[in-house]
């Protein structure tokens, strides 16, 4: 699908992917109040008609991450899956993502987001902007099964929409959705959303996915992604309120 033309980036979607694959990385300083290290980075590289093109990304190398009982090492692979996911349904609310090898090895490196980060969830639902792509990034999060959708993980881009961060806790098998993403509950899933969630069932799990996870994941995250259309509604919390991350924001 075409290159949204108001994105909140300087480049196309595939021109990042492809300077982020094979650009030069350079490392400006760790972004605060991460668990993992998160590295705010300038990648510079050349466009397919050799002019000099670069970006300011988020580079997560997987040797920065701390080892978690239920998630396996390679964190940022889910971050690469969950734009990949994304782009599979024709929602553009995940900044191109690729996987990259920068100076602490292999991870994952997103566009950095030009957003005012006076907003996140509770202030855009609040003041009802963005509310199209906040129900694209819910549907989203039921497929990838997201146990850590934050508010604050919810940017409102220069261009007025929004994007969903940090999604390395994702695409677990067993069903672990943590999200403050409650209040759409019982409303029908926009009709053009849930035909798209419907073609990517019937097409299957793409390759560039199944490259990422294991087998019983991707038999998992399939099964989600034809509950959302027998359903046709967004969801109610099943565990009487206990599917909220923490902190919130």
């Amino acid at each position: 699908m075409a290159d949204r033309p108001d994105s909140a980036f300087d480049l196309p979607a595939h021109t990042l992917v492809e300077l982020f694959e094979s650009g030069d990385i350079e490392v400006e300083g760790r972004m605060p109040y991460s668990s993992n290290t998160t590295l705010l980075v300038n990648v510079s590289g050349y466009a397919a008609d050799g002019k000099e093109i670069e970006h300011r990304g988020i580079y997560k190398p997987g040797r920065g991450e701390r080892p978690l009982w239920d998630f396996p090492p390679a964190l940022y692979k889910r971050e690469v899956a969950t734009y990949r996911l994304a782009q599979a349904l024709g929602f553009r609310v995940i900044p191109p993502t690729a996987i990259a090898v920068g100076p602490f090895g292999e991870g994952s490196l997103q566009a950095f987001v030009d957003a005012d980060f006076s907003q996140h969830y509770f202030t855009m639902h609040e003041a009802r902007v963005g509310t199209g792509d906040l129900m694209q990034l819910c549907l989203l999060d039921l497929i990838a099964n997201n146990t850590d959708r934050k508010s604050g993980h919810c940017l409102l881009g220069r261009d007025g929409h929004v994007y969903g961060i940090d999604h390395g806790l994702s695409f677990h098998a067993q069903w672990k959705l943590r999200t403050v993403l409650w209040d759409f509950v019982g409303e029908p899933i926009p009709e053009q959303d849930l035909a798209r969630v419907e073609i990517f069932v019937e097409q299957g799990a793409p390759a560039d996915i199944c490259a990422l996870l294991d087998r019983v994941e991707i038999d998992a995250m399939m099964r989600r992604a034809a509950a959302v259309v027998e359903e046709g509604v967004f969801p109610e919390d099943d565990t009487d309120g206990h599917r909220w991350p923490w902190p919130l924001v």
